[in-house]
């Protein structure tokens, strides 16, 4: 919202901007002159505030985009009297679908972890320009010169402690016995589905050691051999799973999904952690679960359940009911028919106890 500046000379201002004041207002720029969306408030006096007032009036409304959107959606709900309710988020999904224009012309577009992914990092791309812009306009302000290689570099934001972790890739040559690693950021993980597992064991498949290939022509042929493995470094504050069950079969030219049964417990420790990976015992206990209800990408539905306060919740769009933990369970997966009806976990949020 953008307040309009006003000289306080009273020490209560509990009318300022209200009633008459307010009518005055619109009445001088007139019904047809104001602008659309905008609200021009003037802050209460608490005695002695108005040096405060003075300056947040100064403040110029920021450009509308994909965060201030979402912060106005969350904001629509707190400030809400009812406890349930409600509310179209037209505003959010009008900004996403401008930036979204032709990007999304396939089954992605319908896909929620696409979605998940390009929130995430299109909020902390604005967040990291943002501190960028205060951070400039502050040297310029205090007449220190900028230097272009520091200005490149970008400072986590609350979406990075929350969400992001660390990969570390290690690769050892059978031949020479060397070892070498590289470090990886994620902000989720991506693990294979297989029939009645876990998602311990698909934690597990996705740290486990594979042995690559490599040819070598140097007056005579051979090969060398590598050990390639990925171990989780930095564990996250909020662990994001993603369930591949999405596969892309060549015989039927399509995407379908694999419903498999696929076990998500309650509680969950990593175990494929690297050697020098901080809190390595950390737990972590599942809060919210998408579900993909249907049977292929480019068709079907989503759901999520969300647990707060002790008891689950589902939120089906617009409809929310409490469950039962067991009910959980309903939302494993089939243990027959890869390709039946089915509702299933697909994105799992784990959150770490502190």
């Amino acid at each position: 919202l953008q307040v309009f500046v006003t000289v306080c000379r009273c020490t209560t201002c509990s009318s300022c901007c209200t009633g008459s004041n307010a009518s005055a207002l619109v009445k001088d720029i007139g019904p047809e002159q104001f602008p659309i969306n905008e609200h021009y408030f003037g802050l209460v006096n608490f005695g002695n505030t108005c040096y405060c007032n003075s300056v947040l009036q100064t403040q110029q409304k920021k450009k509308e985009n994909l965060l201030t959107c979402l912060a106005d959606l969350f904001h629509s709900i707190t400030t809400q009297k009812k406890k349930v309710g409600v509310i179209p988020p037209k505003k959010f999904i009008s900004r996403y679908e401008k930036k979204m224009v032709n990007l999304f012309d396939n089954y992605m577009q319908q896909d929620a972890h696409e979605f998940l992914n390009y929130l995430l990092n299109t909020v902390a791309d604005i967040l990291q320009e943002e501190k960028k812009q205060e951070k400039h306009h502050g040297k310029l302000k205090s007449g220190v010169s900028s230097n272009k290689a520091e200005e490149k570099k970008t400072e986590p934001t609350w979406v990075h402690d929350i969400f992001q972790g660390t990969l570390t890739n290690e690769t050892r040559c059978l031949n020479c016995e060397t070892v070498s690693s590289k470090d990886e950021d994620f902000l989720d993980l991506s693990v294979d589905v297989e029939q009645n597992t876990s998602i311990t064991h698909c934690l597990r498949d996705f740290s486990n050691t594979e042995t690559l290939c490599s040819e070598y022509k140097y007056y005579l042929f051979y090969f060398i051999f590598f050990l390639y493995r990925m171990r989780v470094k930095k564990l996250p504050m909020i662990l994001a799973l993603h369930l591949k069950r999405f596969k892309y079969m060549e015989q039927l030219h399509r995407y379908t999904k694999l419903s498999y049964r696929v076990v998500f417990p309650l509680e969950l420790r990593l175990f494929n952690t690297s050697s020098d990976a901080i809190n390595l015992d950390r737990m972590y206990d599942l809060v919210a679960v998408v579900v993909h209800c249907g049977s292929g990408p480019n068709r079907g539905h989503y759901i999520t359940i969300v647990k707060s306060h002790g008891f689950w919740l589902l939120f089906d769009d617009d409809i929310v009911e409490k469950i039962d933990p067991q009910a959980l369970e309903e939302f494993y997966g089939l243990t027959s028919d890869i390709s039946k009806n089915s509702e299933s976990g697909y994105i799992l949020f784990y959150q770490s106890r502190e």
